[in-house]
């Protein structure tokens, strides 16, 4: 049975496929909110400096001459190929303004994590193949590093600004080329061939994974576009009815990361919103942030969430009152989570997206006037789904779940230069051309009679205990509900008589009284008493300062999963 969009979800329509990003975003002729009835695309959250949707685009316009000069980036010479830029950076208002000059260079952009470590960096340039490194003062010294191990030379590295930020003198900076980018003359115009947006990468996005090196996957001008023109259409509805043009947003996830990139940057500017951006996430900053600009749809990561809920004694001194949708993505957010976050703001929409980087980026959403709580929401326009069950064959009915394929506008073009990867992740039936997405999944009709997508976890994660399987994601949800736990991760260990059991990983809370061994007795029970046997933590409790992430809030389950082998090994127990 092929999933596709409920009747309510207004039709895709054409998506351009012979224009650059640039294009898309910069002219309104393809859709985007009147730049008239817009507001500022970009504002700094630390310090209120901000740009007009003009100054913006000017802006990228004379990045980009000066950028062509500098590094020899023809609009219409070479192939993209040959003009691969890296971004290492934190968030910074001319972040997305500059892949969109390298854009109008018809040149590709690779976005580096700033978690990476120098080595992490150097693989990603090396792979790349990429020419130039942005980066910032305070991640210098690594890309520095990264960059001479690369074989990039000092006069192909360039700073963004960052406020507060020193260091870096003697590095051309972004407002550098601006200043010298509005004395050049003007670029030629690009010449592109019908569906060359379709077929050219725009950004270079490495995928964390679950295990080996990050993948490169080639995502293309085109599949940014639809992913853009999709969001904006399902997210409309509610605000067209209460005469809200446009709106102000968060800018804090990495932009580095697919999430941000997409969902956040470009289609907020696109739908004409104010994205007030940061640098990174400081929890005092955040709240002033909502409370300064009168944020109205909050971005996040449920481990922010978490936090929101764990530190009320400081949130309760900010007004929040602005914001009408807390919008989360990366991992599942558990029913009891949302449940908790409402006790403490009743007047707030709660939705969830899904998607990956293989996907650029949203599969489905939630739609503010359909929510149902747990669910990550609808299919987006245009788009179809299947699901397999464990046993290969496709799902007919609700609440069975199973892996998820995926086909629509915005699936990539697949992982640069590992063939292999490609064919097993991007496969072909009678249907045409599928993304097999490795999550287990199922649908759930809501009270309002639309599909609802459930995202139950990885498979590769699942715990599979005497034929039944286990989510990590349900049991982290619950524990979090223990005012001893603070934050925690569940994983699969080995044992001889079930095959695995669930483990876990947790960082005490401030209100953890007593020995460690009576805390863990509590934690355990609380799970004993709620959930079904085969789920109880047979594995054990063992307490960590911090729980592995990854700057989306991916929990890092396989570093814990090979310290507990470490730990076994060292104790003589079978592996």
């Amino acid at each position: 049975m092929v999933f596709v969009p409920a009747p309510c979800v207004p039709e895709l329509g054409d998506v351009p496929d012979s224009i650059t990003l640039e294009q898309f975003i910069n002219d309104e002729k393809y859709g985007r909110h009147p730049s008239a009835r817009s507001r500022n695309p970009y504002t700094c959250g630390i310090t209120g400096k901000t740009f007009t949707c003009e100054e913006v685009k000017n802006r990228t316009t004379y990045m980009a001459r000066a950028i062509s000069k500098r590094l020899g980036f023809l609009p219409n010479e070479d192939t993209e190929w040959h003009k691969v830029a890296c971004i290492y950076s934190l968030n910074t208002i001319d972040y997305i303004p500059l892949t969109h000059a390298i854009h109008r260079l018809s040149g590709i952009v690779t976005p580096a994590s700033a978690a990476y470590s120098a080595l992490e960096l150097q693989h990603q340039l090396k792979s790349s193949n990429a020419t130039a490194l942005f980066t910032c003062a305070p991640l210098l010294e690594n890309a520095l590093k990264a960059a001479e191990g690369a074989g990039i030379s000092r006069d192909r590295i360039f700073l963004l600004e960052l406020p507060g930020a020193s260091g870096g003198s003697g590095f051309v900076t972004v407002e550098n080329l601006v200043s010298e980018g509005a004395k050049l003359p003007e670029l030629d115009p690009l010449r592109w061939a019908k569906g060359q947006g379709a077929r050219q990468v725009a950004y270079l996005c490495y995928s964390s994974g679950t295990s080996g090196l990050p993948k490169a996957v080639m995502v293309s001008h085109r599949n940014v576009i639809a992913n853009s023109m999709q969001i904006r259409l399902i997210d409309r509805d509610p605000r067209k009815e209460i005469g809200i043009d446009s709106q102000v947003t968060m800018g804090l996830l990495p932009f580095s990361h697919i999430y941000a990139l997409v969902v956040v940057t470009h289609v907020g500017t696109y739908r004409g919103d104010e994205i007030i951006v940061l640098p990174r996430f400081e929890f005092k900053t955040f709240l002033s942030s909502i409370q300064d600009y009168k944020i109205n749809q909050v971005s996040v990561v449920p481990p922010i969430i978490i936090n929101l809920i764990r530190n009320q004694a400081i949130a309760s001194k900010y007004d929040l009152s602005s914001v009408r949708f807390l919008y989360t993505g990366a991992a599942p957010l558990g029913s009891e989570t949302v449940t908790e976050l409402l006790k403490q703001y009743p007047n707030w929409k709660v939705g969830q997206g899904y998607g990956m980087t293989e996907t650029a980026t949203g599969m489905v959403s939630t739609r503010e006037n359909d929510i149902l709580v747990g669910s990550s929401g609808n299919l987006l326009p245009g788009s179809r789904a299947k699901i397999i069950d464990f046993d290969g064959k496709e799902v007919t009915e609700y609440e069975k779940p199973g892996e998820l394929y995926f086909q629509g506008p915005a699936v990539t073009l697949g992982y640069l230069n590992n063939e292999k990867a490609t064919a097993e992740t991007f496969v072909w039936d009678e249907d045409g051309r599928w993304i097999r997405t490795g999550d287990e999944v199922l649908v759930r009709l809501a009270p309002s009679g639309t599909e609802h997508f459930v995202i139950v976890d990885r498979i590769k994660e699942l715990i599979k205990v005497k034929g039944h399987q286990v989510a990590p994601a349900e049991l982290e949800a619950h524990l979090l509900t223990h005012p001893h736990v603070s934050d925690c991760t569940v994983i699969q260990v080995p044992d001889e008589m079930a095959g695995e059991v669930p483990k876990a990983f947790v960082v005490k809370s401030a209100a953890a009284t007593g020995s460690d061994d009576e805390v863990a007795r509590g934690i355990a029970k609380h799970v004993e008493d709620h959930k079904a046997r085969y789920k109880w933590l047979k594995g054990g409790v063992e307490f960590i300062d911090v729980i592995p992430k990854s700057p989306s809030g991916k929990i890092l389950r396989r570093l814990l999963r090979d310290k507990d082998k470490e730990s076994r090994r060292a104790k003589g127990a079978k592996i």
